[in-house]
């Protein structure tokens, strides 16, 4: 505020012979250079305002884009998460199953195996000769029955020994029990391989039928009993 002295003016004007009076300011400068201050100030914090509020506004944008990342992924992640657990039970039902085709082929297998025996047993089986019974067990087979003369036996023990799924068998006994006919008994145990050592030969006799006793006739045409 600019302050005059009005008084000292009237003063001047009333006496004779005085100069006249300049009027006087007071106390000029100092208001106005506060007042730009003011004005500076305030426009400091006016932009200090702008300045905090567009920083929180752009913090915000990040972390709301942030957020929304986070949740995408989140999401994908509990699709990655049920895909897997899918394909989980997937290999498990698999794996079930697999154990089941297993043991059915096993199953198989095992039921084939005492008829694939037989079945190269009665190859190697020449005539005159019969079995009476067979036992497999622990990877042997046993085996009982009778012939007709040893000839016909140890041709029998022969083509086991040349067999390439069978081991060299060991003879227990070969004795005679009838005079007429002449009857022979034999007893003898080997063991068999799932896996042939050489090619297969065939045997040097005729299969003859197995399983039954009585079967097979002599030179003078009679039959064992």
């Amino acid at each position: 505020m600019i302050k005059i002295n009005l008084v000292r003016e009237g003063r001047a004007v009333r006496g004779a012979g005085a100069a006249p009076a300049l009027p006087t300011a007071v106390a000029v400068g100092a208001p106005a250079t506060t007042n730009v201050n003011n004005i500076l100030i305030l426009a400091l914090l006016a932009l200090g305002v702008l300045a905090a509020g567009g920083y929180w506004f752009w913090e915000k944008r990040i972390l709301a884009e942030r957020k929304d990342v986070a949740d995408q992924r989140r999401v994908e992640a509990q699709k990655l998460e049920r895909i897997i657990h899918e394909v989980e039970d997937y290999q498990k039902r698999k794996d079930n199953l697999q154990q089941r085709i297993d043991l059915i082929n096993q199953l198989k297998q095992n039921q084939k195996g005492p008829v694939r025996i037989l079945d190269q047993v009665s190859r190697d089986l020449p005539d005159l000769v019969w079995l009476d019974s067979m036992d497999i067990s622990g990877g042997r087979i046993a085996l009982n029955g009778r012939g007709l003369n040893p000839n016909a036996i140890a041709l029998f023990i022969e083509n086991i020994k040349n067999d390439p799924y069978f081991e060299e068998p060991q003879v227990n006994s070969i004795n005679r029990v009838s005079e007429a006919p002449l009857v022979y008994t034999y007893d003898m145990n080997f063991a068999f391989t799932w896996a042939p050592k050489t090619p297969p030969a065939a045997p040097a006799g005729t299969p003859a039928a197995t399983g039954t006793t009585g079967t097979t006739t002599t030179a003078t045409g009679t039959q064992p009993h």
